[in-house]
Parts: structure tokens; C-alpha cells; sequence
């Protein structure tokens, strides 16, 4: 299993604070999802920590999860439509030994694949009829957005 980092895009919209304040926000917001019962437009959130591509340091983000099965999960890279892969998807190439996911107050370790051809097909068309906001998403960027099924060990 690997990790294919599709090419950047050449358009998308404004990309999220990054570095300091990006981390910040990112802390402030997964505070109030847990408060919230971590779920986002209805759809359950799962906290992903990867160890940073060039700071080596354990980084978290919040994304959207989709059940794939028990024990696996599909995550899209979509950073809300910018031209720009989210850290996350830099930091699991690089890392791809050291992801753990937390959902509904259950941590485990897990291995991360992108989908390609059909079954990323199949796989973006139950995400986009779960949560449409995807498909929006890609329309506002040249960069096919990556689907990573991520998958306890």
C-alpha cells in the first residue's frame, strides 16, 4: 500500500491558515467538535495524526470519515477546494509507519492508501451522495482531490 500524491493544482480557492495559526484553529475547532459529539454536517469526524513531513512533529487534523467496512475508513484531501494538498496527505507519504486515527473516542494505529481508477470512482461517488459539499469542492480545483482509505493494522 502507498501513497500517490496526485500533481497540485494550478487553481483553487484560498487555501486555510497554515503554520502557527493554522494549528491554532485547528485545536480551537477540534474542541468544540468534541464538545459537539464530533460530527460535522452530520457526517462523523475522525482525528488524524500524522507526523509532520518536514517538522517531525505529531500534527492532528480533523476530517470528514466515511465507513469503509469495520475497520477502514475513506478520508478526501480536499482542503475545501484549494490548489494545494492539505499537510496531511505530505505527511503520510512521508510517514506512512507513524498514522494513528481517533474516531468516537477510539484510537488505533492504521496503514493509508490512495484509491485510483474504479475504486476511487466508486468510492467518491458514495462520498460525493453522502456529504455533496465534495463535489463542490472539486469543482473549485484542477487537482483531482485524493481519496485515502485508511485502514486499522
Amino acid at each position: 500500500m502507498a501513497i500517490e500524491i496526485p500533481p497540485p493544482g494550478t487553481r483553487g480557492t484560498k487555501a486555510p491558515p497554515s503554520g502557527a495559526v493554522g494549528r491554532g484553529l485547528m485545536s480551537l475547532l477540534r474542541w468544540v467538535h468534541r464538545l459537539t459529539g464530533n460530527k460535522m454536517s452530520g457526517q462523523p469526524l475522525l482525528y488524524l495524526t500524522t507526523i509532520g513531513a518536514k517538522s517531525g512533529q505529531p500534527r492532528t487534523s480533523a476530517v470528514m470519515a466515511f465507513p469503509d467496512g469495520n475497520t477502514s475508513w475513506l478520508v478526501v484531501g480536499s482542503r475545501g477546494g484549494t490548489a494545494g494538498h492539505p499537510a496531511w496527505i505530505h505527511n503520510i507519504a512521508a510517514n506512512p509507519d507513524r498514522i494513528e486515527v481517533e474516531l468516537q473516542g477510539r484510537k488505533a494505529a492504521v496503514t493509508a492508501e490512495t484509491l485510483d481508477g474504479e475504486e476511487r470512482a466508486a468510492a467518491w461517488e458514495r462520498i460525493t451522495t453522502a456529504q455533496p459539499r465534495f463535489s463542490g469542492y472539486q469543482q473549485k480545483t484542477d487537482r483531482q482531490l485524493p481519496v485515502v482509505r485508511l485502514t486499522e493494522r
